[in-house]
């Protein structure tokens, strides 16, 4: 499996991705789920995938030379010549279909899905900048203002912090750490997600980034954002008071309805007497 995130704020693009994949628990393998595609000064695209790995391995090799007839007669239409990014993203949903016309009968005969998922974003110049989340059939949605973050794979164990830390004025440092103790959170739940990560952060505007990282168990930040997260959770955890049962004193009553013991004796009735 895989965790993939990335978060568009009015700042810039924050992106993680783990390298784990998995078939089954005696093949455990690293690959990288993140590719960069960079024409500095012109634009800056970021591609994470999940699903199944020869799927998107071959996404992303195709995704370099596919293209669109341009409906005004024009040369064809790339990721390295799309006036938007809704352009870029149509680019990869076509290179998902290809992949899908040259496989899908094949691995459908072996019993395989059709399995691939993505997360693409990034900016050219002329426009805002765009994040997208595309999806097996080559459709995608893109990122809002109520929603500004996307996630691939094992995504509930890192949701939480997601919803109640990113907003779009978030800061780009604020995110990137939020991003982190997401990826975090799912490591320490989930073995199917592990190290190294990799970590891209592109500010507003700058149509190149020197903001790319591999982070391994030995990155200094990682190791203290891991550890200090899990004590500062348990410290917090520890702080509130537990509930009281008894009617002593709390300075929150934990109220609980009355039970009728007419009630709890009909719930406690042996199955066969309720029929």
């Amino acid at each position: 499996m895989t965790y993939c995130v990335a978060a568009k704020l009015n700042a810039g693009l924050v992106f993680l991705s783990d390298s784990r994949t998995n078939a089954g628990v005696d093949n455990i393998s690293t690959f990288r789920k993140m590719i960069v595609y960079e024409k500095p000064g012109d634009r800056f695209m970021v591609l994470l995938s999940a699903g199944n790995l020869s799927i998107s391995q071959s996404v992303r090799e195709i995704l370099q030379i596919e293209h669109l007839k341009d409906p005004d007669g024009g040369e064809p239409i790339t990721i390295w010549n799309a006036k938007s990014m809704f352009d870029a993203a149509r680019v990869l949903g076509a290179a998902i279909r290809r992949i899908y016309e040259r496989d899908a009968a094949s691995l459908r005969k072996a019993d395989v899905d059709f399995n691939v998922s993505l997360i693409f974003g990034g900016q050219i110049r002329g426009e805002a900048m765009r994040l997208f989340q595309v999806y097996s059939a080559g459709n995608f949605i893109e990122a809002t203002d109520e929603t500004p973050y996307f996630q691939l794979g094992e995504s509930k164990y890192g949701k939480p912090v997601l919803d109640r830390v990113l907003t779009p004025t978030t800061p780009l440092d604020e995110a990137s750490k939020c991003l982190m103790v997401s990826m975090d959170s799912t490591i320490k739940s989930n073995l199917s997600v592990g190290l190294p990560l990799d970590m891209v952060i592109y500010e507003n505007n700058h149509f190149q980034s020197d903001q790319v990282v591999c982070i391994d168990h030995d990155n200094p930040y990682y190791q203290m954002l891991h550890n200090n997260w899990g004590r500062k959770l348990r410290e917090v955890f520890d702080s509130i008071e537990d509930p009281v049962w008894d009617g002593s004193h709390t300075d929150i009553p934990l109220k609980m309805p009355a039970v009728r013991h007419d009630v709890l004796k009909k719930i406690t009735t042996p199955h066969e007497k309720l029929i």
